[in-house]
């Protein structure tokens, strides 16, 4: 059986490159991404343990604590490193751990873009993701606002999260402004987003899953155990590497707390799984 290797990184828009496996920021803060987890040092800590360790692609949202992630970013990172691509999100209003309020009038768009980019501490945002669609105003609106801050220089790329390939078709098509990433639920286990992750292979779409490992269910899974075993790897590490093998486009950003679960996460960057793992693996879709 013959090894596989995944290529390590990809270009946003053609022209911004990152490494595949980033490093997402929603366990800084707590239970339903409202308030803080643990301490700002501890933060701080696991962010500079994952730029230390090659990443360079993070992912935050101006509704994690609500504002937290973004503060903890700037304030591990900082000034930042020439080739870190900080990715962050507006479109969501917070008002407590189980309320989330879709607001995407362009006038909420602009002010959350100007406050992402004070806690941040930038005057470009190198990847600003619509986190919701506004289902009461209309997408060439919004995607309007984006392009809006875009040509104003407060926004390098447009991404989208949470949208279904039609979706992305209608803001393809639209033409308002390039669109080079999307996020949604996808790994080895969930596949519903497989026509958008077509898609985004189709026009060179990065895809950022979330929920990368299954929000923690993965490791139960007994297929990527096994594999995992005959890797040396844990299961974990097995689903992030199929994610990194399955399609080039897959960018996942898994997120921790934790500097050991950081490293275990990153380490999956260089398992190298077999055709017939692959095999093995592919064939889980939908098996829950």
């Amino acid at each position: 059986m013959t090894d596989t290797a995944a290529p390590s990184t990809f270009r946003l828009g053609s022209e911004l490159p990152v490494r595949r496996l980033g490093y997402g920021t929603v366990h800084l803060t707590g239970r339903g991404a409202w308030g803080p987890r643990g301490s700002d040092s501890n933060a701080t800590a696991v962010l500079r343990r994952a730029v230390e360790l090659g990443v360079t692609l993070v992912d935050t949202a101006d509704n994690y604590g609500p504002g937290m992630a973004e503060e903890r970013v700037a304030a591990a990172l900082h000034p930042y490193a020439e080739d870190l691509v900080v990715a962050t999100k507006g479109g969501v209003v917070r008002t407590s751990a189980e309320a989330w309020h879709v607001a995407g009038r362009p006038e909420q768009l602009r002010a959350m873009c100007e406050a992402s980019l004070r806690r941040l501490r930038v005057e470009r945002i190198d990847l600003y993701q619509l986190h919701r669609l506004d289902p009461d105003v209309a997408m060439a609106e919004q995607l309007g606002a984006l392009a809006e801050l875009r040509d104003a220089g407060k926004v390098r790329h447009v991404g989208l999260d949470s949208v279904t390939a039609e979706q992305l078709r209608a803001a393809l098509d639209l033409d308002i402004v390039p669109i080079v990433s999307v996020q949604n639920r996808y790994n080895v286990l969930d596949r519903v987003s497989e026509p958008l992750l077509e898609l985004c292979e189709e026009r060179g779409i990065a895809f950022l899953p979330w929920f990368p490992l299954g929000n923690g269910t993965l490791p139960d899974n007994p297929v990527c155990a096994e594999i995992a075993k005959a890797h040396g790897a844990t299961p974990s590490q097995i689903a992030l590497a199929w994610l990194l093998h399955h399609s080039p486009v897959l960018c996942p950003t898994p997120g921790t707390g934790s500097v050991a679960h950081l490293e275990e996460n990153l380490a999956a960057a260089g398992v190298r799984l077999t055709a017939d793992d692959l095999a093995r693996l592919d064939a889980l879709t939908d098996r829950r």
